[in-house]
């Protein structure tokens, strides 16, 4: 069965005030990605109609509507089969049209549930190509898919998305008359009346992946001008030697190419090309060039300090080479004089490779055995030339290699800025409203009763706390990263460090009514810490805390041990959900948060253990975490230097330190302690 009637006509001509508009394919692609974002993001069960043209394009959105189909059982995914996409009830009903239908040509999708509409009908606009004595012919969607343009409409309007919808039904009612009955309920939802007040959509998540698409698009169109300079300059290279020294960006894979081209070239009995600066004083050969008969120099550790050839190179910058080593006088030193013979290097030429003026390789080549050699200046020139192209194609390994680090350091950014606006919108905005409920309540409703304003009041105190340790974690870990903190070592008593920790802990979850045991085993003979107290109390509240957050029942431990003569390790376990291996580095990441930004159970900025790492890393100590994986509890470990003690004993120290440790945490301690 054909139908040659398009969707986006039909559309046009019930609803004749609409005018289309063109589209290109990535703006179609992110306005439909931000359509299934909120429908993903709802709470509702709504009707989604999605047309693709080929069964190719389903297949990459495939995982998002098998996700969309769990929300909702009203989905239907039409496209025109290629391989294996036929009429199907799997969680969505998939409905394979002709190929010849003018569906082949349309990209439609259609979302209502009660509070929002929206709908994206288009149809593909095909470019004419006219060319002197042939044909009109038409571009091809894969010929440059960036280049497809469509024509259509999007709207928010609710009559226009039932309309699209009802036209979208009809058509595959005709492909399916199986699915009257579910159609028919799909139907109803279009005719549900719904109030000007209820019916809301937010714009901004469209705004988001359209700046999303449009930052990709530059991105890539960078790509392709770099690109295409770096294939400028490949073109303009000196000759077929240079050109084969710039296929790579590998710093070994150049000086193979270039020693052996070079070598070749100019036929030298040996070619050696190797990286140096000024200051060395001898270098190890790696790669080079051998005519037969002629011993290998690599593996061999070259002079260079004591080479005066290698002297006068790094001085003036230019080439220097000697016609006959064996009876030049610049050669005439013992050592040099050993050299020569025992490599039977008759005529001596070095080049150096520059960068900004300063020697960051040499081209060496040798004459062996029989006469002098006599380099023209065409060969000297040439040598010179592949000298620089060596340390331009040398230049580019690294800074590839640089961009590469910076590109993943970038990434990196990426995710924890959006981490941030993730995780700071639903840790502000949560207590915040919160907040204001209570306050609205207690200032409308003068008649509440005390026990409902203490509540109100209650709720409001305990939302602004979390929102002062909101902003102090943000702080804290500020003023570590930019080195802010004044450090204040001295020698502690462990045991003392971590009582007040436990009581903080405690303070704070009295309304807790999870069953968690929490346990100490530190050994009374462990030695004084050398730590700043405060921060050390710091890093295990946090670390405790954690591990009472992620464990809903069981067992909480702290221990400690001596690992060395200088460090003791410090340990946190607990019996909770645990971490997968491939997420224990991650954990430490600054706003990193194991469930996601958007689905997590648990609050919290993710700042905990990026702030534990900071405070552990200043004293030169080291902190990790290991875990058997899904449900199998995690444990964190971090060392501590241990005190050399003077003068002051241990029962002096640790006395004197309780005392200014509690002083210091007396905020964060329950009455009963301070």
């Amino acid at each position: 069965m054909s139908l040659q009637n398009s969707v986006l006509e039909d559309l046009l001509q019930a609803l004749p005030q609409l005018r289309p508009q063109i589209y290109f394919k990535s703006s179609l692609t992110a306005l439909s990605h931000a359509m299934e974002d909120q429908v993903l993001a709802g709470s509702e069960q709504p009707l989604v109609i999605a047309s693709f043209q080929r069964e190719r394009f389903y297949r990459q959105e495939a995982h998002r509507y098998r996700r969309i189909a769990q929300r909702t059982n009203q989905v239907y995914v039409l496209a025109a089969p290629e391989t294996d996409f036929v009429n199907a009830s799997d969680g969505c009903e998939t409905i394979a049209f002709d190929p010849k239908d003018r569906l082949s040509e349309e990209w439609h999708l259609v979302a209502i549930a009660k509070t929002y509409a929206t709908c994206l009908i288009c149809q593909e606009k095909y470019t004419p190509i006219t060319g002197k004595g042939s044909k009109k012919r038409l571009i091809l969607p894969t010929e440059m898919d960036q280049a497809r343009r469509f024509e259509g409409i999007w709207s928010f309007e609710r009559e226009v998305s039932c309309k699209a919808a009802e036209l979208l039904l009809d058509r595959i009612l005709k492909y399916r008359p199986e699915l009257a009955p579910k159609i028919a309920q799909a139907r109803a939802l279009l005719k549900t009346d719904i109030p000007n007040n209820q019916y809301k959509i937010d714009p901004g998540p469209f705004a988001q992946r359209l700046v999303t698409y449009l930052q990709a698009g530059q991105h890539k169109l960078l790509k392709t001008y770099a690109s295409l300079a770096a294939q400028e300059r490949k073109e303009r290279l000196v000759n077929s030697i240079a050109y084969a020294i710039r296929q790579s960006l590998n710093p070994n894979e150049i000086f193979k190419i270039a020693v052996q081209e070079l070598g070749t070239a100019i036929d030298a009995c040996r070619c050696l090309i190797y990286r140096c600066k000024a200051s060395d004083e001898t270098v190890k050969i790696t790669q080079e060039y051998l005519s037969p008969s002629v011993s290998s120099l690599v593996g061999q550790t070259w002079p260079l300090k004591s080479n005066p050839l290698f002297q006068e190179v790094a001085r003036s910058k230019h080439r220097v080479y000697i016609e006959d080593a064996r009876t030049d006088p610049c050669l005439a030193d013992e050592r040099m004089q050993a050299l020569v013979q025992q490599w039977e290097i008759v005529s001596w030429l070095m080049v150096p490779v520059l960068y900004q003026n300063q020697v960051v390789g040499i081209v060496e080549l040798h004459h062996c055995g029989g006469c002098a050699h006599q380099w023209g200046e065409e060969e000297l020139t040439l040598v010179e030339a592949i000298a620089t192209q060596v340390g331009v194609a040398l230049i580019q390994a690294e800074a590839y290699a640089n961009l590469e680090e910076l590109n993943e350091q970038l990434e990196a950014l990426e995710r924890t800025r959006s981490n941030l606006i993730a995780i700071t919108g639903h840790e502000l905005r949560t207590p915040l409203s919160t907040i204001q409920v209570c306050l609205e309540s207690l200032a409308s409703e003068p008649d509440m009763s005390p026990e409902l304003r203490q509540a109100m009041l209650n709720s409001a105190l305990a939302d602004a706390e979390r929102l002062r340790k909101l902003v102090q974690d943000f702080l804290t870990l500020s003023r570590l990263e930019s080195g802010r903190v004044e450090w204040h070592a001295e020698p502690l008593r462990l045991q003392e460090c971590v009582e007040l920790a436990l009581s903080s802990v405690r303070a704070r979850r009295v309304t807790d009514e999870r069953m968690l045991q929490i346990t100490t085993h530190l050994p009374p003979d462990l030695p004084l810490v050398y730590a700043d107290g405060e921060w050390l109390v710091e890093v295990l509240t946090k670390l405790i805390d954690n591990a009472c957050k992620f464990t809903q029942s069981g067992l909480v431990t702290i221990q400690a041990r001596r690992s060395s003569p200088d460090e003791i390790e410090v340990l946190v376990a607990d019996t909770g959900r645990g971490i997968e291996p491939n997420r224990l580095e991650a954990i430490f990441d600054r706003f990193y948060q194991e469930e996601g930004a958007l689905r997590r159970t648990q609050g919290g900025t993710g700042l905990g253990l990026a702030i534990c790492r900071q405070i552990v890393n200043s004293w030169g100590g080291q902190i990790w975490a290991t875990s058997g994986g899904k449900d199998q509890g995690s444990q964190f470990h971090f060392t501590l230097p241990i005190a050399r003690l003077s003068q002051e004993t241990s029962s002096e120290v640790s006395s004197r330190q309780y005392r200014s440790l509690r002083s210091l945490n007396s905020d964060s301690l329950p009455p009963t302690l301070n």
